[in-house]
């Protein structure tokens, strides 16, 4: 198949995007834009509507008018293509505690078609990437949850996606291991040109690693720039006091929600979609 991203400067783009759930209207006319190879953080208060936006990016959920396009497909009529043009770590965790580390990376090979060939150096060199190799064969229940999350995101990067999705990748992690799975991640930025795609509720990982950041609000984009650039619209000193000063919230940890989450819908790629 013929790789459709390099068509343009953008690896996603996304033009007057609605999404309503009956008389509720989610996501509200939004464009933006992500380049190739950039960090982009989405920020917004707990029922903004960015998981909304990232469910239609990755062709979990159908808008109901504007347009999407994920490596130069459209998530919405070209489902298979979109989906091994991207990798995702969700919020919640997603590995089979009932396998090992190296089952549950040959299973997701397996499920994207990827050939024994390249998968089987692709686990190791991975796995020896989060400094998991050596453990290879233990069961992922016996895991901590910082070990999991770099098994996780190691997973998510098998099938050699363009763009990686992490939906708040270290919520509850400790700062060391914090910072140990960033460094993960700048490193594969930097050498495979890969695009990263967050949402985290700590505002110093959007400061810190963030080349364009945008602020969503009641379905509605606020803003978009660098931190730079959005304390200098707003006129305050810290990314925090801008964010605050643009929505009038703190970001909090989620507290639910049917609509605004990934939990249900990770399971069934082809399922609730409307």
């Amino acid at each position: 198949m013929t790789d459709q991203n390099k068509t343009g400067d953008n690896i996603i783009e996304v033009k007057n995007l609605i999404k309503k759930f009956g008389d509720f209207e989610a996501v509200k006319n939004i464009s933006f834009d992500v380049k190739h190879g950039q960090i982009f953080a989405f920020l917004g208060p707990n029922g903004a509507g960015k998981t909304t936006t990232i469910r239609m990016l990755t062709t979990m959920l159908n808008p109901t008018s504007g347009s999407v396009t994920l490596n130069g497909f459209d998530p919405h009529k070209q489902a298979n293509e979109t989906r091994k043009s991207f990798g995702i770590v969700f919020q919640d965790a997603s590995l089979d505690n009932e396998l090992t580390a190296y089952e549950n990376m040959k299973f997701h090979a397996v499920l994207y078609n990827v050939p024994k060939a390249l998968y089987l150096p692709r686990i190791e060199e991975l796995m020896k990437l989060v400094e998991l190799w050596e453990r290879k064969n233990e069961f992922v229940k016996n895991f901590s949850g910082g070990m999991k999350r770099r098994l996780e995101i190691a997973r998510g990067l098998l099938h050699h996606p363009k763009v990686l999705f992490l939906d708040e990748p270290t919520l509850g992690l400790d700062p060391q291991t914090r910072n140990k799975m960033w460094d993960y991640i700048k490193d594969l930025n930097k050498k495979e040109g890969l695009t990263v795609f967050f949402t985290t509720h700590y505002m110093q990982e959007a400061d810190r690693y963030a080349e364009k950041i945008a602020i969503i609000d009641h379905g509605v984009i606020v803003a978009s720039g660098t931190s730079a650039e959005l304390q200098q619209q707003t006129g305050k000193p810290t990314l925090e006091d801008a964010f605050l000063e643009l929505t009038g919230k703190e970001i909090r940890d989620e507290e639910g929600g049917a609509i605004d989450r990934m939990r249900v819908a990770r399971k069934a790629w082809g399922g609730g979609r409307n």
